[in-house]
């Protein structure tokens, strides 16, 4: 049959893969939360089921010490390249609930595009690579035109500490010549988009400790020390006012892009006014002088606050000072900031401004590599000629401010590149309320593997 079979085939069929991608999004396997733990595992055995449907081999759920791993292969073109497609079923948690304007796992059509948790951030953007799969397969009589690998995990919302283990313990059983992961997006729409660089992370817990147990404050307001006073000390130390991070030689070993990056970013179509009213929303931008957005999110380190536990949150009054305060910090990191030396110095740095009256823990929750990948492969190319061809327009190359720790897994421990080839949005709002995947997108999405693997065959 034709290479356009597959495409005609996906086409014909892209309802129903929308209606099977609701059904998925319809399971709130939220990783960060126990009581979801089922929903998770629920998830990979729909993904399971339907890779075994359209006909992959050794389709099997392989368990870690969290969430299930899902695994399929399709190893019957020989001497043809080996692609291994990677995604993820679990989303983050839906709060806060009240501001969604339809339910989080209930997907919704609304403006051309389908709203849910998880819609783009991995369930629908997975779902591409198991439909066109399914697509190639159904035209060609069930045979690939290259080999392929799947492994799909349930806990890149909490780590993805499940799938490091195993790439690094079982790398041989997922060994490949390209890694596909499309878990990003496009710098604007209609313009095909390769991400070729990702910040790292590190997710800490600082934990301030006073007075043996929660005291009143009236009997003891005054002379007892108050964790979250403590606390916020530490905090208002780690950046000045202009967003410049203070912990000592943190990016000593940082990597500034290089002129012809620069220069490439700055003919991108951004507009940083539009991006500051609808995709920030806030009155003004931050962050270091004498930086364009565009470096500051994709090439400067970060330190952010996320949360704040602790003491009384309820409704009304309790005057309670708490026994402990615990702040959630992370921070992104650049090529070449390493994940351990740089908590070490945010740790060392954080015990040094300890208050008085209180004692401090900083504890390193999960982390994962800074990476920039070389454009200078056949694979670059069988991608971006694929989108030109579906979009019509040149593929542009970007840098992402997020960070997918499985990427310098599979470089560190696979020796393979990534192509990370996305077809979100900026304002798909993930891991936000009202997240969304523009159903064009997911099409074309298709569309763009569909003619990747022929490109790579």
């Amino acid at each position: 049959m034709s290479n356009n079979s597959a495409l005609e085939f996906a086409t014909e069929n892209g309802a129903r893969f929308v209606d099977e991608l609701k059904a998925l999004l319809r399971i709130p396997s939220v990783s960060t939360s126990p009581e979801h733990k089922d929903d998770v595992r629920r998830a990979a055995e729909f993904v399971a089921a339907e890779l075994k449907r359209i006909g992959m081999d050794h389709v099997r759920l392989i368990e870690t010490d969290g969430h299930p791993l899902v695994y399929a292969d399709h190893l019957h073109a020989v001497g043809k390249p080996t692609v291994l497609c990677y995604g993820h079923y679990d989303v983050q948690p839906a709060e806060p609930l009240e501001e969604w304007i339809s339910p989080p796992f209930e997907p919704t059509e609304r403006d051309g595009n389908l709203y849910a948790r998880g819609a783009v951030d991995d369930k629908g953007q997975m779902w591409m690579h198991v439909k066109a799969l399914e697509s190639l397969l159904t035209a060609h009589g069930g045979v690939l035109p290259a080999n392929v690998r799947v492994i799909v995990e349930g806990e890149e919302e909490v780590g993805g500490e499940g799938i490091a283990a195993f790439v690094k313990e079982h790398g041989d059983a997922l060994q490949s010549d390209v890694a596909l992961v499309s878990d990003t997006e496009m710098f604007a729409p209609g313009l095909p988009t390769l991400c070729v660089g990702l910040r790292g992370m590190i997710y800490t817990e600082i934990e301030v400790r006073g007075a043996r147990t929660d005291l009143h404050s009236g009997m003891y307001g005054g002379a007892a020390p108050n964790p979250f006073f403590a606390l916020t000390q530490i905090i208002a130390q780690l950046k000045d006012a202009d967003g410049r991070i203070l912990i000592p030689h943190f990016a000593d070993e940082l990597q500034a892009p290089t002129e012809d990056e620069l220069k490439a970013w700055k003919s991108l179509p951004f507009d940083e006014e539009h991006y500051r009213e609808t995709e920030v929303g806030s009155s003004d931008l931050t962050g270091e002088p004498g930086f364009s957005v565009l470096e500051r999110t994709w090439a400067r380190p970060t330190l952010e606050v996320h949360g704040m536990p602790g003491g009384f949150i309820g409704a009304g009054a309790k005057t309670v000072i708490p026994a402990k305060a615990v702040a959630k910090v992370s921070m992104r990191l650049v090529p070449d900031m390493m994940p351990q030396k740089s908590f070490e110095r945010f740790r060392d740095y954080v015990l040094s401004l300890v208050p008085k009256g209180v004692s401090v823990e900083v504890r390193l929750i999960h982390s994962g590599d800074p990476i920039v990948i070389s454009t200078d492969n056949p694979y670059v190319r069988a991608a971006t000629d694929a989108m030109q061809s579906v979009f019509g327009k040149d593929t542009v190359f970007v840098r992402s401010g997020g960070s997918i720790p499985i990427v310098g897994d599979f470089e560190r421990h696979l020796k393979i590149p990534t192509l990370m080839m996305g077809f979100g949005l900026p304002d798909d709002n993930l891991h936000a309320p009202n997240e969304k995947f523009h159903l064009q997108n997911f099409h074309d999405g298709i569309q763009s593997i569909i003619r990747f693997f022929q490109n790579v065959a």
